[in-house]
C-alpha cells in the first residue's frame, strides 16, 4: 500500500523473500544503514525488528545490502541472507548484468520521449557543495567518470500547478547521484530534490525517485522484482496526469526482453572469446612441440655424426 506517512520501524513492505534474499521496498528519507547512535531509522533497524533470526552477527551491520539507494530514494532494495548468495549477486552488479529502473517524476515538460544521457559524472569540490556530485566541464567538478542514462518519457501532467513528467530511468552506469545529477544536467530536475534545486524544491513532501525494477540474473532462477508506482493521483493528489504516452507495464517488459537479448549476446561473446583463447593455446603448443621436435632432430644429428666420425 502506497502511503504518504513517514518511516517507522514498522513500515518494512516485503516485495520478495526465499532462503538467500530478501526484497524490501526501502521507505524515502530513511539511510540503509548508519554508525551513528541517534539514527535509530534505518532500513537495518527495521530488518532487525521484523526479522531478528535472521540477522548475521559475523557482519558490521547484521545484514549484507547488495546494493544502494540514496536517502531519498524509495524502492526495491536487496539484502543477501548468507555470504554464498551475497557472493553471487556481488558477480552480476560486478558485471552490470543487472537490470534497474527508477520511476521519476521530473520538472517540466520532456520534449524528446526517449534519450540517453551521456554526462561525465565527478565529485564538486566547490565549498560548500563537496556532498554533491557534478558534470563535466562544471567548476569545482573532480575525477569525472563516463555515466550513461536512458530516459523514457511515460506521461505528462501537473504537480502543484506546475507542469511535470514522469518518466523511466534506467541507468547504465552506477555513480553516485546519477540519475539526479541527469536529469539537472538537461533542465529537468526530479521534484523535491532539494539538494540539486540548490534547496529551492522543498515544498513535496519527499524526492519523487522511485526504485521500480530490480533484475539480477542469479543461477539458476533469476531474482525479478518491481516496486510498484508511488506517484499515482491516489497517493498524492497533488500530482494530475493529463497525457499518457506509454504504460509503465509495457515499457518495462520492452526493457527487460532488450536487456535479456544483451545479456544472452554478451554471453555469446564471452564464450567465443574463451573458444579462441582456447585454440590460440593449442596452437602455440602444438608450435612449441614442433619447434621442440625439431630441436631434438638436430641435436640427434649432430650426436649421429660425432658418433660416425669416432
Amino acid at each position: 500500500m502506497m502511503t504518504t506517512e513517514p518511516a517507522s520501524l514498522e513500515s518494512l513492505r516485503v516485495l520478495y523473500q526465499s532462503d538467500d534474499y530478501i526484497v524490501v521496498d526501502k521507505h524515502w528519507d530513511i539511510r540503509i544503514d548508519s554508525k551513528m547512535w541517534y539514527e535509530k531509522q534505518t532500513v537495518q533497524a527495521q530488518l532487525r525488528h521484523h526479522f531478528p533470526q535472521l540477522a548475521d552477527p559475523s557482519t558490521y551491520y547484521g545484514f549484507r545490502f547488495c546494493h544502494q539507494l540514496d536517502f531519498s530514494t524509495s524502492g526495491a532494495l536487496c539484502v543477501a541472507l548468507n555470504k554464498a548468495a551475497a557472493g553471487q549477486a556481488y558477480r552480476c552488479f560486478k558485471d552490470r548484468t543487472v537490470t534497474k529502473a527508477y520511476l521519476a517524476l521530473v520538472r517540466g515538460w520532456v520534449t524528446k520521449e526517449t534519450q540517453t544521457l551521456d554526462f561525465s559524472i565527478g565529485k564538486n569540490s566547490t565549498e560548500g557543495k563537496t556532498h554533491m556530485m557534478c558534470i563535466e566541464g562544471t567548476e569545482g567538478c573532480e575525477n569525472p567518470k563516463p555515466c550513461q542514462t536512458e530516459l523514457t518519457v511515460l506521461e505528462y501532467g501537473m504537480y502543484d500547478g506546475d507542469p511535470v513528467t514522469k518518466v523511466l530511468l534506467q541507468p547504465l552506469t552506477g555513480r553516485t547521484h546519477q540519475l539526479r545529477v541527469h536529469c539537472s544536467a538537461i533542465g529537468h530536475p526530479i521534484v523535491g530534490d532539494f539538494t540539486y534545486s540548490s534547496g529551492t524544491d522543498d515544498t513535496p513532501y519527499r524526492m519523487m525517485l522511485h526504485a521500480h525494477l530490480l533484475h539480477i540474473p542469479l543461477e539458476p532462477q533469476p531474482l525479478l522484482v518491481t516496486a510498484g508506482d508511488p506517484f499515482g493521483p491516489a497517493t498524492d493528489p497533488k500530482w494530475v496526469p493529463q497525457r499518457s504516452l506509454r504504460t509503465l507495464r509495457a515499457t518495462v517488459e520492452a526493457l527487460l526482453e532488450r536487456r535479456v537479448e544483451e545479456n544472452r549476446k554478451s554471453k555469446e561473446e564471452e564464450r567465443e572469446r574463451a573458444r579462441r583463447e582456447v585454440e590460440r593455446r593449442k596452437r602455440s603448443k602444438e608450435q612449441r612441440t614442433e619447434q621442440e621436435s625439431e630441436e631434438q632432430r638436430r641435436q640427434c644429428q649432430e650426436w649421429l655424426s660425432e658418433w660416425a666420425g669416432d
